[in-house]
């Protein structure tokens, strides 16, 4: 943060004209330079910017002054939460001036210049609320000082947002090499987003290992590392090249987290239940949702496959992130996560999920993320006597974040422990988290798990009206939409066209996916 305390303003002007390089220039009436990312003149963004990391700054400055005052704690596990957090908005926002480097670069980004601003501001945005959110169940004067200086954090990000224009929609470019994308849900196809890129593509759709691993990991003392942290640790760090880990057969007792500087890391299990890795932390427990993750990654380009990633704490124990993600133009192919309430934290950035099995009782798929997610078995269980299931909770909070859940040719069904009691428990498909959730259902098949309503309140008429559910085209007993809400924010779309915008190729930018790969996939709607 020192650097951008030393960037003087013309220079900020400087890298938000480079930015935006790649898109047309047009002048105002007054003979001002306007990008056509932006809303507002490049020196006005770069002013905006200017204040928002400061701050940032002066929040992180606050938060710390509580860091050695406080025991262990929940409160202190907050705290720690705060300082990573905001260093991340603050790095988020610094990808501004990293990507004037190389402005029409498709490295570790879409190539769509306004979109991933978008997308790293409202990053910037979920890591300020998800501080404030660690200090749910304490008190005192820490979180109300902590509030208060987070509501400027908040509001000079909101401004940014306003700042950047909407993605457009995505205009098809006819390509003889690409395959045609009408298959069915479930097709034996791999279908990836263009940040996988050719040689990464090869990696997902070969079984085994399909290269030699750079490194090893081995319960059993056969590897590189007996322990997936170790091999995390030795990775190289901001790496523009894939390095991959193969982590062998087994049961992993740990919890890992892979920082943000870790990047381009590849994690290949040997299938799921076979290589499991597996933790108990939990919110009763004293940690906060953020830090219960038996797994969590930050490091931007991740993918994993063939991997079990779980978290054993029981519904007893409410919050227990099994998987938490932040990794921007992060993948998962063929893994497994299995937890009850808050199984997998999609937090932030752009995440696409493919042939996964996810399992979880409350808000089992949650976070402020632009997520597709394709091909998936998502199985209800049975969690805490009277307790209800809600699939989703999305948590968009500004009406500008590009962020929301698409689910899509997956299958929506009770796992073998709930079965036995659909009657009397519940699931939903999804519920308001925050101010503005957004989340649509297409082209799934839905059993008669769901209740006829479909969709449940969060609390009371809490975002009913400014909220936007969807369901277009799903089949199966728990489809059908006669009972469902009445919602002023629910919406049964009725044409391809508005689905169309919550498509891979739209939604996660696919119209920028790497031509002539020969690798098939659902850009679009199926037949």
């Amino acid at each position: 943060m020192a650097i951008f305390r030393r960037l003087p303003i013309i220079f900020l002007l400087f890298v938000i004209i480079s930015l935006c390089s790649a898109n047309k220039e047009a002048f105002s009436s007054t003979g001002v330079v306007q990008m056509e990312c932006l809303t507002v003149p490049p020196l006005e963004f770069a002013g905006a910017a200017k204040t928002a990391v400061e701050a940032i700054r002066k929040a992180v400055a606050l938060v710390s002054k509580f860091d050695k005052k406080v025991g262990k704690s929940r409160v202190s596990n907050a705290i720690l939460d705060c300082v990573d957090l905001l260093d991340s908005a603050s790095e988020e926002l610094s990808w501004i001036i990293s990507a004037s480097q190389n402005p029409n670069g498709k490295d570790n980004s879409t190539g769509d210049v306004g979109s991933d601003i978008g997308t790293w501001i409202s990053a910037a945005l979920s890591n300020q609320d998800t501080c404030l959110d660690g200090f749910e169940g304490t008190n005192g004067i820490i979180k109300k000082v902590v509030a208060g200086g987070l509501n400027q954090v908040g509001k000079t990000i909101r401004n940014l947002l306003t700042m950047v224009h909407s993605p457009s929609k995505p205009k098809p470019k006819p390509n003889p090499n690409r395959a045609h994308t009408t298959l069915t849900a479930h097709s034996g196809f791999s279908k990836f987003p263009s940040w996988v890129r050719p040689g990464d593509r090869k990696l997902l759709q070969t079984d085994g290992l399909p290269t030699p691993a750079d490194a090893v990991v081995a319960a059993d003392g056969t590897g590189n590392f007996m322990t997936i942290s170790e091999a995390v640790l030795a990775a190289p760090d901001y790496s523009t090249k894939r390095y991959v880990i193969h982590v062998k057969k087994g049961v992993y007792v740990e919890n890992v987290e892979i920082k943000k500087k870790k990047w381009n890391i590849m994690m290949v299990g040997d299938g799921i239940d076979a290589t499991v890795i597996t933790g108990n932390r939990s919110f009763i427990d004293g940690w906060t949702t953020f830090r219960s993750a038996t797994f969590a990654v930050s490091g931007r380009g991740f993918i994993a496959r063939d991997i079990t990633f779980q978290n054993t704490a029981g519904p007893e124990k409410h919050q227990a992130v099994a998987i938490r993600s932040d990794s921007d133009l992060g993948v998962f192919y063929r893994c497994a996560m299995r937890g009850y309430q808050d199984t997998l934290y999609a937090h932030t950035m752009r995440q696409f999920f493919r042939e996964c099995i996810i399992t979880g009782t409350v808000d089992f798929i949650f976070g402020d993320a632009t997520a597709v997610f394709q091909n998936c078995q998502i199985k209800a269980k049975q969690g805490l006597p009277n307790q209800k299931n809600s699939i989703t909770a999305q948590g968009r909070k500004d009406p500008n974040e590009p962020t929301g859940f698409t689910i899509q040719l997956s299958n929506i069904t009770a796992d073998t422990d709930l079965l036995p009691n659909i009657n009397t428990i519940a699931t939903y498909l999804g519920r308001p988290w925050k101010l503005y959730s957004r989340t649509v259902f297409m082209q799934n098949y839905m059993s008669d798990v769901l209740k006829p309503e479909g969709w449940l309140e969060w609390n009371g008429a809490f975002a009913l009206d400014t909220l936007y559910y969807g369901e277009y085209m799903n089949n199966g007993p728990g489809a059908s939409l006669d009972r469902r809400v009445k919602w002023p924010g629910y919406h049964a779309l009725n044409t391809s066209a508005e689905a169309l915008n919550y498509t891979v190729a739209h939604f996660i930018k696919g119209d920028l996916w790497l031509p002539g790969t020969g690798v098939r996939f659902t850009a679009g709607l199926t037949s």
